[in-house]
């Protein structure tokens, strides 16, 4: 078990019908995702091509905090809000979408872009696997 797991089991109260699977996975998903672009981005500035890579970097850390936010907001029960954890799934998906596009036109010339975009992916199909679930 996973602490986003052990955390999601010791919720005092009921969740309202949330998928608990697809919440612990978009929630691990989510962190995972946000320290993967964090990390290419490093990894795009220490490049010699840099300079190319300008969108990339800004579509990384754009990704990165918009992840970082979903995970934190899904792991808040108290008082949750259908309509604004929809909204953070979509916006999620959308940033993940955008960042695994940008960086999978540079993962064949860069490692870090190239795991990048899978956990992008891994995370944009979390986000809508939830959201699913949402109704």
């Amino acid at each position: 078990m996973s602490t986003v797991s052990d955390m999601v089991s010791t919720y005092p109260k009921d969740l309202g019908g949330v998928d608990r699977e697809k919440l612990i996975a978009c929630i691990e998903e989510c962190f995972r995702c946000a320290q993967a672009c964090t990390a290419c981005a490093d990894a795009c500035l220490s490049e010699d091509s840099v300079a190319e890579l300008t969108k990339c970097i800004r579509t990384n850390t754009d990704c990165a905090d918009v992840c970082d936010t979903t995970g934190r907001v899904l792991s808040r029960h108290t008082g949750y809000d259908a309509n604004v954890t929809r909204a953070v799934l979509q916006a999620c998906a959308a940033a993940c979408k955008a960042c695994g596009d940008e960086c999978g036109q540079h993962a064949s010339m860069h490692e870090h872009c190239r795991v990048c975009a899978e956990a992008c992916r891994a995370c944009e199909k979390a986000c809508q696997d939830l959201l699913a679930t949402l109704g």
